[in-house]
């Protein structure tokens, strides 16, 4: 089974970035911790700042993969775009998020994401990930 983890902007300085917020762990080193709870399957990852970017990569593995966990960071609030990739796509997408986006700013209570997603998992901190692998199994 193949899922792709892809990441959006300024999840690349997770462990850096607002704590406590989001933790002090990195996504490469929490991806290695995936890897290992999971070894029958094949994780990958990506993270981008460019909505294009994220946009061409939920295309390329959305007829060939068996799930997409998606984290699109801030795009979640803002991008028809890749809402729309989601919708065109067959492989199923979990949207996730590391905070609880609706005990935080009112703009971040919106996703063009989540009524094309499988299903939305937010507020377990780095573990949404974990949970979301799950779902696909």
């Amino acid at each position: 089974m193949k899922i792709a983890i892809i990441n959006g902007p300024n999840l690349n300085l997770l462990g850096k970035r607002e704590p406590e917020v989001y933790g002090s762990q990195t996504f490469e080193d929490y991806f290695e911790t995936l890897k290992e709870k999971f070894p029958q399957l094949e994780l990958t990852y990506y993270q981008s700042n460019i909505e294009g970017e994220l946009i061409g990569k939920i295309q390329e593995l959305g007829f060939s993969y068996d799930g997409i966990i998606l984290n699109a960071g801030a795009y979640t609030h803002t991008s028809i775009g890749i809402g729309d990739a989601i919708k065109a796509i067959t492989t199923p997408v979990v949207e996730v998020h590391i905070s609880n986006t609706f005990s935080r700013e009112s703009f971040r209570h919106q996703s063009y994401i989540s009524g094309n997603a499988k299903g939305v998992i937010l507020g377990f901190g780095m573990k949404s990930y974990e949970l979301a692998v799950m779902s696909f199994l």
